[in-house]
């Protein structure tokens, strides 16, 4: 007898449907085909184990299981229960008249309880575009999924729930998530908050702008400047993701197994922050069945690369292209995927190997060849596309003793948020950008006009410095900010002498 169960793959942050076919016929033996992995072939002990103990039996007859497309590749463990189902209604054990409108997909445990899985988000998805009237998961993975909505999401515990909601016999009642109310929860009191630092006006006035207007910024400072906790603050000043915004990412942290199983749609932008060990595959993603990196599950976020300099310089510079294109492309020989990559990243490195290089009560250690060892790891096409550098400078004690609180991030939110709505609406006819930091080369020219004097100073300023022509867009774009910030139409000559100032690295006596 043939049955057919459906469940999903995912490739990329998308999934497409897998038909799971069990025919049992005369004769003996277990045969799984369609380019399963060693997780899937391994499912029929997994499901023989889980139907003894849950009062069924395994047929012994000639079981062949067909997960189509064949020529597609599957894996992982999440095919378990769709294949345990597959076999008692093929059987004659169970009885579904009903199984094509179910999307069915879990990992089972010896004693039929089951696991979560990856990915149950974006199968959710494919299963309503598809027609389907049902998806049937993991309870863990019920409220993730449960996020999608004009369709039934059934979170099961184990796979005998699973069978008798199938049969009828006891009926789930499916998720129901009010997704706005979820989302629109209160923010006002983040985990961290610039009022509890001292000092660094400069620095939080570079937050700001980069907050404003998506910027990348590198933090240049020795050790116990504050460095780290200024970056830590970041995503408590930006502007609460949009519900597009929330979903995508949840997406993506979906398909990497990242999703806190407490919540289904994540509402806090992300912040991540790899070690500097990391490689240049778990950084931009890949693998033999390619995952999304640290760089993806930044998306939407702050990507935080702490001690710069001690990254490898072959993991540095693969992310060149994801900063400036936002996306990344992961090519295999029977498929290629797509990652989205838009991130602020938020860098911070010590000047000097001994760190306290320009220090006038600090002793110089290092050699000229050593330092310039050390900041060559850094090349001048990465620095280019940050475009924000700044010096970081101790905190004296005066201020460190102050018990007088800071501005708090909810009020330097808020001038933020109003500098992005003007962006918003700024950039409303185009689907790629919407704030500075996006821009193209004919928004620049359109948005970022300089009267004669101010051509004249970001001249003198690019012969002075040596600065590229994409230090020159950096500079242009950083200057609407600043301009939007204080709600001026136009780009004016103390906006540009302020972003002109924020190219420290670029100056005599950075990078030789």
């Amino acid at each position: 007898m043939l049955e057919k169960v459906y469940g999903g793959a995912v490739f990329g942050v998308s999934a497409t449907t897998i038909t799971i076919e069990v025919n049992i016929s005369q004769g003996a033996g277990y045969h799984l085909v369609g380019l399963p992995d060693n997780a899937i072939k391994e499912s029929s002990y997994r499901v023989s184990a889980a139907l003894k103990n849950n009062s069924y039996k395994m047929p012994g007859k000639k079981i062949t299981i067909n997960m189509a497309p064949a020529d597609m590749r599957k894996e992982g463990s999440s095919y378990d229960l769709g294949i345990a189902v597959g076999i008692l209604a093929a059987s004659g054990q169970i009885k579904v008249p009903n199984l094509s409108k179910y999307i069915i997909m879990g990992e089972l445990s010896l004693d039929g309880s089951l696991r979560a899985i990856k990915g149950s988000l974006p199968i959710a998805i494919m299963a309503r575009e598809n027609g389907f009237d049902g998806i049937i998961v993991p309870i863990k993975n019920a409220n993730e999924a449960g996020v999608v909505n004009n369709i039934n999401v059934y979170g099961v515990e184990n796979i005998s729930q699973a069978i008798k909601h199938l049969e009828g016999v006891e009926i789930l009642k499916p998720i129901e998530i009010d997704t706005r109310k979820h989302f629109y929860k209160s923010l006002d009191n983040p985990e961290f908050d610039f009022a509890d630092v001292k000092g660094q006006e400069t620095i939080k006035r570079c937050m700001e702008i980069a907050a404003a207007g998506g910027h990348n910024v590198i933090m240049v400072g020795p050790p116990g400047s504050g460095k780290t906790m200024l970056a830590k603050r970041l995503p408590s000043i930006l502007p609460p993701m949009s519900l597009h915004e929330a979903l995508e990412t949840t997406k993506i942290h979906s398909v990497a197994g990242k999703l806190n199983n407490e919540t289904g749609l994540m509402s806090e932008r992300p912040f991540r922050s790899p070690h500097h060990t990391i490689s240049d595959v778990a950084l931009v993603g890949g693998g033999s069945y390619p995952q999304p990196g640290e760089i993806s599950l930044s998306h939407n976020g702050v990507l935080f690369l702490d001690e710069l300099p001690e990254f490898k310089k072959n993991v540095l510079e693969v992310m060149r292209q994801p900063l400036e294109d936002r996306e990344v492309t992961i090519s295999r020989a029977r498929f290629t995927v797509t990652y989205p990559t838009s991130f602020m990243l938020i860098a911070s490195m010590n000047p000097s190997p001994s760190g306290y290089f320009n220090d006038p009560d600090k002793a110089l250690v290092s050699s000229p060849a050593e330092m310039q060892r050390y900041l060559s790891k850094v090349s001048g096409p990465l620095l280019d596309r940050i475009d924000i550098h700044i010096e970081v400078t101790p905190v004296p004690f005066s201020k460190l003793s102050d018990e007088r609180k800071g501005e708090s991030s909810s009020s330097i939110r808020k001038r933020v948020i109003k500098a992005r709505e003007v962006q918003v609406k700024r950039y409303a006819e185009s689907k790629t950008v919407h704030y500075n930091a996006q821009m193209k080369t004919n928004q620049l020219q359109t948005y970022c006009k300089l009267n004669d004097s101010g051509k004249n100073l970001i001249k003198e300023a690019m012969e002075k410095l040596g600065l590229s022509a994409r230090a020159y867009d950096r500079i242009l774009k950083v200057s609407r900010t600043i301009a939007d910030l204080e709600g001026k139409e136009n780009i004016e000559n103390q906006h540009l002498a302020e972003a002109i100032q924020y190219r420290s690295l670029d100056r005599e006596g950075w990078l030789g």
